[in-house]
């Protein structure tokens, strides 16, 4: 079917729990019917069901064809039906501002087409950047502060404290694969340990 180049094509996603699948018609019968009396042609529908928070390949799918530029708008039900988390729906929200791709959230009346929509989606990009800086800073106070309790912080280094033991085994004639059974570490470890002593042999 041949589209007219002044019809605005739009993708709908819908997402659902596990336990409230029963919602999915509604919202996809609702998001059409929004879409109609935009006279938008709906082009691409994505349907997802489940709590993971990280798995929405459909939802991808819908990103994928907006950066092609298949995809004029994408419309959802709700906000918190499209992003796993309030970083990722303003980050998403930006990258769809920057390719001129339109947002509507049906239920928050948020419409990113509008000028007041985008001048919240700036905004939104805003705060998306101060949760990021405040998480940044309190994982900076965390690290300051485990070290000024002498807490070890990040991986643990138990084959630094192996050094000695590694070299000891190695003058001996053990060869690295034993080495690394004796120790019970990784061959790798072994071999970057003994290079840091200036004694590895190929």
């Amino acid at each position: 079917m041949k589209i007219e180049k002044n019809i605005v094509r739009v993708g709908i996603y819908a997402r659902v729990s596990t336990a409230d699948q029963q919602t999915l018609s509604m919202q996809i019968k609702e998001l059409k019917e929004y879409a109609k009396l935009r006279k938008w042609h709906v082009v691409m529908e994505a349907e997802e069901v489940g709590s993971a928070v990280n798995k929405r390949p459909k939802r991808e799918l819908l990103l994928k064809a907006a950066r092609q530029r298949k995809i004029d708008n994408i419309l959802v039900w709700k906000l918190d039906r499209w992003g796993r988390s309030l970083t990722d729906v303003f980050g998403t929200l930006d990258e769809l501002n920057k390719l001129g791709v339109g947002f509507v959230s049906l239920t928050e009346a948020l419409d990113l087409n509008t000028i007041t929509g985008t001048a919240m989606a700036g905004l939104l990009t805003v705060f998306a950047k101060f949760e990021r800086d405040i998480l940044r800073e309190r994982v900076k106070a965390g690290i300051a502060h485990a070290r000024a309790q002498g807490k070890p912080h990040g991986r643990p280094k138990t084959v630094a404290f192996r050094a000695d033991e590694i070299k000891a085994l190695f003058q001996k004639g053990y060869k690295k694969a034993a080495i690394a059974r004796e120790l019970n570490i990784s061959r790798t470890s072994v071999r970057r340990m003994l290079k840091k002593f200036e004694i590895f042999l190929a």
